[in-house]
């Protein structure tokens, strides 16, 4: 059985309709959330950054059962200790209810800092420092370090009695097969079954034995055209993947570069359709592949009509379960 959570966009809905959009998506039946961690939309027509970390502990207090989480790059524009501080307070205050996704980031969000922005390579030794940091400062162990990035002195006074898992955030083979040294489960997005099959197949062949997520773009609309036609408007500026992805600094150069991307190459990457009954047979094969956790991100900026459809029609067709606490002890 597999766990069929929300995706909270930040880049594309304001943080108090978020939060209402989280409520109803519990109650509709949604097992679990999580949320991305932006400062800048991927296009000036999404038009919304929330800050993840303050709607986070909202949301956490205004659901009642259901685990959040957040997908976060330390290194650059946060401070490996400020994200420990940050992972250790929610979950302290929500045991078992919290995990958080580490990955090297996108230059749209961490250029702010104006620090130079590095090449990929050190970009992932930055992290793994960070996530050792991390770590240590969630055992309750007093940090110093000097390297990528500095650390001097510093303890968590505030942890929760287990620390929560770290999840490897990868999009590609060596990427997965990198973070199954260090993570607590592994989180990519969908992509055609043999890629995805790929990069499964890299993260357990390297070692990594934690829970597989997957966070599914789709767009549903009773007429097929305009869930294809908000696909086209909202996520067009999404199909270019790396180094595009990772190295373009603002929503208006990613909007120029996607100036003739077609509603056909939008529906290659977002799964498009007006038939219930189809959006579950696309969610069922990414549970047959093997993953533990599919969380489901409409990509329109309107969410109510997709969650009490989903609610509805679409979940009851598949084998929804709720996950287990969420503690790194538990798959490390």
């Amino acid at each position: 059985m597999t766990v069929y959570g929300f995706h909270a966009s930040h880049e594309q809905v304001p943080p108090a309709d978020l939060l209402s959009a989280v409520v109803h998506a519990e109650q509709a039946g949604f097992t679990a959330a999580m949320c991305s961690d932006h400062f800048s939309p991927w296009s000036a027509r999404q038009g919304e950054s929330g800050f993840a970390w303050s709607w986070l502990g909202a949301a956490l207090q205004a659901t009642d059962r259901i685990p959040f989480g957040v997908v976060n790059a330390p290194g650059q524009r946060y401070h490996p200790a400020i994200v420990a501080q940050a992972v250790g307070s929610l979950a302290a205050m929500y045991p078992g209810r919290f995990w958080a996704a580490l990955g090297s980031g996108e230059a749209s969000n961490e250029h702010i800092t104006g620090d130079r922005w590095p090449r990929k390579d050190v970009r992932n030794a930055r992290l793994r420092e960070c996530v050792d940091i991390i770590r240590a400062l969630l055992r309750g162990e007093e940090v110093s370090h000097e390297g990528l990035v500095t650390v001097d002195r510093a303890r968590l006074w505030t942890r929760p009695p287990t620390p929560p898992p770290l999840i490897g955030a990868a999009c590609s083979e060596a990427t997965a097969r990198w973070c199954a040294d260090w993570a607590d489960g592994l989180i990519t997005v969908n992509a055609p079954h043999e890629q995805l099959t790929r990069i499964i197949d890299a993260y357990r062949s390297a070692g990594g034995t934690g829970p597989l997520h997957l966070q599914v773009h789709l767009s549903w609309d009773p007429d097929r055209d305009t869930a294809l036609a908000v696909a086209h408007d909202q996520w067009r500026t999404n199909i270019h993947g790396p180094p595009a992805s990772w190295d373009l600094e603002t929503a208006e150069l990613f909007d120029r570069v996607s100036e003739h991307v077609t509603p056909e190459q939008v529906a290659d990457c977002v799964n498009v359709s007006s038939d219930l009954g189809r959006h579950a047979a696309w969610l069922q094969e990414y549970a047959d592949l093997g993953f533990d956790a599919v969380m489901l991100h409409h990509v329109g900026q309107e969410q109510a009509p997709f969650i009490e459809a989903f609610g509805a029609k679409v979940l009851p067709q598949l084998d929804v379960t709720r996950p287990r606490a969420y503690t790194a002890e538990r798959v490390r």
